[in-house]
């Protein structure tokens, strides 16, 4: 073992050898330390010389976050260590893993509470805390978990998602010229409720103008100035969908206008950050409801509902991976059918009234 500070830009380097599961000896090397403290911190944990009660919070989240990194995508784990840097290290970092208690957790979702952040994102930033200590005790035996005893903040339901209606949509879309790669993404959007990251991984192989389908089998995002094409989100997020033909007609007019379009090829060369800049300028200019781009994809979903689809279609429309999911976001949306039911047992009960009342007369 050996720590080691790097001249050119003065931080510091582990390296180690560590016998793996099959009993075969790894070389670790770990680079960009500040201090040597850190570096010799950093080579104490991962060498198995630091027991689990001793491991301070931050060193810990490292452990985690190596031990994901091939179960994880990329634009997972950056979105989970975002929020775990910036709202739970800040508090527990410092302080050893086993010594966290339930009142500090008490505590700390007072303090995020005040943030005035939305109920739903409340509950994902718990969830990382939750993630970190479930992982602790079921892999690393850490004797307790602290966050078994505190009632969650924050809800995983949305019952506060915006959506536009079709007429709110159709009073936008009238304000976009359909010549524009924009109008065709937005189409897109609304009728099928597909993720972003999902319409601009589409290429022209991924789109059926003869059964009107689109396929849906990657995702895009750009990150540190780079395209990444990735999986989708989830197996479930694999899907085929079956577009309406006015749909299919828009998309087959925008591809023609495509000079030499390869089959491999992005159909919408932009990244997120332009759709989203786009909806919100044409919003602020006429004055429309304001939604985020990802609230298509839940005008969709209420369309639909409007339209008495069954959750389970909706589900599979919008790939998402259990049917939960679906009721979850949008069960609150779908009309309350009490007043059918006591109806249809008045029109039960008054018929059965009127038989008993004939076999009274016999």
């Amino acid at each position: 073992m050996s720590v080691t500070k790097d001249k050119s830009n003065g931080t510091w380097m582990v390296q180690f050898y560590q016998t793996d599961i099959q009993g075969k000896r790894k070389h670790r090397k770990k680079r960009g330390f500040k201090t040597k403290r850190e570096a010799k911190e950093w080579e104490r944990v991962h060498c198995g010389a630091v027991p689990i009660n001793d491991i301070l919070f931050q060193e810990f989240v490292n452990i985690y976050f190596e031990d994901k990194k091939y179960e994880l995508k990329e634009r997972s784990i950056s979105t989970k260590k975002h929020m775990i840097n910036k709202h739970i290290l800040p508090y527990f970092g410092k302080k050893k893993l086993s010594e966290v208690t339930s009142p500090d957790i008490i505590a700390w979702q007072n303090m995020m509470r005040e943030k005035d952040y939305e109920d739903t994102y409340l509950r994902t930033i718990r969830n990382q805390l939750t993630a970190l200590y479930t992982h602790a005790v079921k892999f690393y035996h850490l004797p307790t978990n602290p966050s078994t005893m505190v009632a969650k903040m924050g809800k995983t339901d949305a019952k506060g998602i915006e959506f536009w209606t079709l007429d709110e949509y159709n009073e936008f879309l009238s304000h976009i010229d359909p010549a524009t790669r924009h109008f065709t993404i937005f189409e897109i959007l609304f009728w099928t409720g597909m993720r972003v990251g999902e319409l601009l991984a589409l290429t022209k192989e991924d789109i059926d103008l003869n059964k009107n389908q689109i396929r849906v089998n990657k995702t895009y995002h750009r990150e540190h100035k780079t395209d990444i094409i990735t999986t989708p989100k989830s197996d479930s997020s694999y899907r085929v969908i079956d577009i309406p033909v006015f749909l299919s007609e828009e998309l087959s007019s925008y591809m023609d206008k495509i000079y030499d379009l390869r089959e491999d090829q992005r159909l919408f060369p932009v990244v997120a950050e332009a759709i989203q800049h786009k909806l919100q300028r044409e919003i602020k200019k006429w004055g429309l409801k304001y939604i985020h781009v990802h609230c298509l994809r839940h005008s969709c979903a209420a369309y639909l509902i409007s339209q008495d689809v069954p959750p389970i279609v909706i589900k599979e429309r919008l790939g998402h991976k259990d049917i939960r999911i679906t009721l979850n976001t949008y069960g609150h949306l779908y009309p309350n059918r009490q007043r059918e039911v006591a109806d249809l047992l008045d029109r039960n009960v008054s018929m059965m009234d009127r038989q008993f009342q004939r076999k009274d007369v016999d």
